[in-house]
Order: structure tokens, then C-alpha cells, then sequence
């Protein structure tokens, strides 16, 4: 090959090179605008359930503080079906440019075992944004049961195995699997009545048709204040605000590391741009540090709870390990 012809490919490739170099930074500045301008347009925020529920409470709340905040529209979608999959599955599946968020609910990590097949991965397939809040569980018996504590409980029911039902809102929720938490670390033997939702549980447990009751604090806070359910305590770490007199399940059975919170918190799906995720972040703890919204959480039952990105996954991979445990010995199942 002549030398002419050799200096004539080397300048076309070096063309070649520096276009596809103009390219690349190119798409790096369209890419870096479009993250210093976001939210530019509509944002969808997914929820696994019906509207009216804890999850979709938050989801509107924060929402509509976005909304303030950035002058954008934020859409809450309901996806409810197979205990918030559906939705968590959509998310999953999303463009990850920020316009998809997922609003979850700490059963989230719970699915994945629960469930024989879900569609996602919650450390694969997300990238978690921060929380927004937790709540607790409460133990509570019928006024029939000569039970005062947790541990008068655990010990009547080793002295009548298999004799006293539990209601709870359903199979994999996360009051079920408080219940069977406790079994785990104490043997603990009930039989479970799983209902459809909290109100039909509170009303079987308030009539009398079950002994012990595992529900929402919020749910079942009436009845217990009214003296028609009597409160064992809450499967929280500390005691709760909203009824700072119940003690902790861990306090009441003399169980140390004994908790079955509820988290809620903001996911994206995997991919998302770092900078649009630690703005969304600075976001909700904006929100959550306003005195109108702590006042709203109270009032819910919630305990606002600000992290990072990283507590966040930090806390998702313990779940995820303590409650694969959780059902892998109880033998829970969802079809």
C-alpha cells in the first residue's frame, strides 16, 4: 500500500475518532442538563395499594410537597394486586431517568420469598432514594384472655398448644409476620386466621371469634383505648409516641432483639442518575423536616425517619435476610 494511501486512512480515522468523541460529549451534556433541570415534566409515583391506605397516604403527601417544591405534576399510581408486586414489577421495568418513582412498603423485601416468583429483585432492580417513615405493629388479646403481658401470653400458650387463633389482615402481611417472628424466637404456638385486610381482623379479634389480634397500631388504637381489645405491646424497638404507655413486645417478653417495624420509603429504578436520586433525597428530608407534615405523621400513626441512600440499602439487605429466614421457618406461603 503507498504512503499516500496509508496518511489518507489515518486522517479518516482520526476524523472518525474526534466525531465520535464530539458524540459522546454531546450526549454527556444533554444528559447532564437534563439532570440539572429535572423534574422538567410529569412524575409517575407508583403504589402497590388502594388508595386510602398508609402507603398511598405518604405517596400523596410527598407528592403534593413536590409538587410545591418543584412547580411539576406528580401523578400517584395505584397498582394494587399480589401484595404491591404488580407496582414494584412496572418500576422495575422503567426507564430509569427519574420519572418513575415507586413508593414501597417494607413487605417489599418480604415478596421476595414469600411469593414462589416475583418479577424483580429489590437490590438488583432499584436504587433506593431514602425513607419516609415507619410505624409499629401491636399484639393485643380479647378482655377474655387472663393475659396482662407478652409473657403471660407465651406462657399460656405452652400450656394450651395449638388451642388459641390469631387474626391478622392476611398471609405475608407484615402483622403476620410479627406474630411469626415471635415464634421463631420463642416457640410460640398459635393458629393463624388470616383476613382480608385490617378492619375485618380488628372486628374478629373485638368480637371474640379470635384470641389474639396482630394489626397497624392505628387500626386497632380505638379499640384498644375503649378497653374491647387489650393491648400486649408494640413490635416496635421503642416505645411509640402515639401511645407512649404500651411497652415494646422486646420490653413485655423480655426479648432484646425482638422488631417488626413498618417502613415506607422512595425507590427508583436501577440506573437512575446519582445526581437526580441525592436531589430527591435532599427533597424528602425537606419535607420530612417541615412541622405541618410531622404533625400529619402523628396523626397517621407515623414516625417521620430521614436517611441516606445508602442507610436505606443498608436497611433493605437486612430485611431482606431476616425475614427470608422469618418465612423460610414459619412456612408461610402466597400463591
Amino acid at each position: 500500500m503507498s504512503r499516500p494511501m496509508i496518511l489518507q486512512d489515518a486522517v479518516a480515522m482520526r476524523a472518525m475518532l474526534i466525531a465520535a468523541g464530539l458524540l459522546c460529549s454531546s450526549a454527556a451534556a444533554a444528559a447532564s442538563a437534563s439532570t440539572a433541570d429535572y423534574p422538567a415534566r410529569t412524575v409517575r409515583m407508583l403504589v402497590g395499594f388502594a388508595p386510602g391506605g398508609g402507603t398511598d397516604v405518604l405517596a400523596r403527601l410527598f407528592g403534593q410537597r413536590f409538587i410545591e417544591a418543584w412547580g411539576q405534576n406528580v401523578i400517584v399510581d395505584n397498582r394494587v394486586g399480589a401484595g404491591g408486586n404488580i407496582a414494584a414489577e412496572i418500576a422495575a421495568r422503567a426507564s430509569p431517568d427519574g420519572y418513575t418513582l415507586l413508593m414501597a412498603v417494607s413487605s417489599i423485601v418480604i415478596n421476595e420469598s414469600l411469593y414462589a416468583k416475583v418479577g424483580y429483585s429489590t437490590v438488583r432492580d432499584f436504587v433506593p432514594i431514602g425513607l419516609s417513615g415507619v410505624s409499629t405493629n401491636v399484639i393485643a388479646v380479647h378482655p377474655s384472655v387472663k393475659a396482662q403481658s407478652m409473657r403471660e401470653l407465651l406462657d399460656l400458650a405452652k400450656a394450651r398448644p395449638g388451642e388459641l387463633t390469631y387474626a391478622s389482615p392476611g398471609i405475608g402481611q407484615a402483622s403476620h409476620l410479627a406474630i411469626e417472628l415471635l415464634s421463631t424466637m420463642t416457640g410460640l404456638k398459635l393458629v393463624h386466621v388470616p383476613f382480608n385486610g385490617g378492619g375485618p381482623s380488628v372486628a374478629a379479634a373485638v368480637a371474640g371469634q379470635t384470641q389474639v389480634l396482630t394489626a397497624s397500631l392505628p387500626t386497632a388504637l380505638p379499640h384498644i383505648r375503649s378497653g374491647k381489645l387489650r393491648a400486649l405491646g408494640v413490635t416496635s424497638t421503642r416505645r411509640t409516641p402515639l401511645a407512649p404507655e404500651l411497652p415494646t413486645i422486646a420490653e413485655s417478653a423480655s426479648l432484646k432483639d425482638y422488631e417488626a417495624d413498618v417502613w415506607y420509603g422512595l425507590l427508583a429504578p436501577a440506573g437512575t442518575p446519582a445526581p437526580i436520586v441525592a436531589k430527591l433525597n435532599a427533597e424528602m428530608g425537606r419535607v420530612l423536616a417541615l412541622p405541618a407534615v410531622r404533625e400529619r405523621f402523628a396523626t397517621l400513626g407515623f414516625e417521620p425517619v430521614s436517611t441516606t441512600p445508602a442507610q436505606f440499602a443498608q436497611l433493605i439487605r437486612a430485611d431482606l435476610a431476616k425475614w427470608q429466614k422469618v418465612v423460610r421457618d414459619s412456612g408461610a406461603r402466597a400463591e
